[in-house]
């Protein structure tokens, strides 16, 4: 156990200074995903002139949550392993004692220190803007959250990870990821959450990935009422799904990768 913490401690270390050096860009990379602070002035206006499920206070509560879940939960794995098969750089870490999928979690989690100060920053800032939208979470939905948080990076991770594999068989994996993007970004509530949907598409939609990469982690720092045991169950259930299938999918490709690419 103690060389397995040296080993992760040095991999974080290593991949923390190397984002340290790209500290300037990582803060646009954060600005960047600020689709949700401007969908949250949408539903807020919206919400003062209609009937729906989330005060205006509420919906500004729930989209600076989905923002902050983002920022902690933002993928890009599919897009390096894309390069490393394709340039044939996939060789030399298929040398090493480790498995390679390490190497990009221990790169995103150190990714995901590096935005830490700036989400406190945001965070600051938000409250200054909207005084009135301050608010507690009730310290079981700060455990939880901060679990389905955790969660909802391994679940986009895997099956990021997953789609990854295809670059075994063809050039650019990316595109089917861009195709999930279009389903995770209307499904996942980041354009709004579940709560407005209609009930019947509701329940279906719960059953899928979608929700818990976003909706769920933030419902739950948000206060919002959910079906936790079930959430985390459907969670940790399609985590388990995309960890067989990409197993499988690694040792298939592994036969069919020729060290530049399928």
């Amino acid at each position: 156990m103690p060389w397995l913490i040296k080993k992760a401690v040095s991999f974080l270390s290593v991949y923390y200074a190397h984002m340290l050096e790209y500290r300037a860009e990582i803060f646009f990379w954060v600005l960047s995903g600020s689709l949700p602070i401007i969908l949250m002035g949408v539903w807020i206006k919206a919400a003062e002139g209609g009937n729906f499920a989330l005060s205006s206070i509420e919906f500004a509560r729930y989209f600076f949550c989905v923002f902050q879940v983002r920022q902690f939960t933002n993928v890009w794995v599919i897009w390096d392993f894309e390069k490393e098969v394709i340039e044939g750089k996939l060789s030399f870490k298929l040398l090493y004692p480790v498995d390679p999928v390490w190497y990009h979690v221990a790169r995103h989690i150190a990714e995901k220190m590096t935005r830490f100060p700036i989400a406190i920053l945001i965070t600051l800032l938000f409250f200054g803007l909207y005084p009135e939208a301050i608010w507690v979470p009730k310290l079981m939905n700060i455990i939880l959250g901060l679990i389905a948080v955790v969660l909802s990076f391994t679940l986009r991770f895997i099956i990021q990870y997953t789609l990854a594999m295809f670059c075994f068989w063809i050039e650019r994996a990316s595109s089917i990821q861009q195709f999930w993007f279009l389903f995770d970004i209307f499904l996942s509530g980041i354009t709004a959450p579940l709560d407005v949907f209609p009930s019947e598409v509701r329940d279906i939609v719960l059953l899928t990935p979608f929700p818990y990469t976003v909706y769920f982690p933030a419902s739950l720092l948000s206060n919002h009422s959910l079906k936790i045991f079930i959430g985390f169950l459907i969670m940790l259930a399609w985590i388990i799904i995309f960890f067989v299938l990409n197993r499988w999918l690694w040792k298939k490709g592994l036969k069919q990768y020729s060290g530049m690419g399928a």
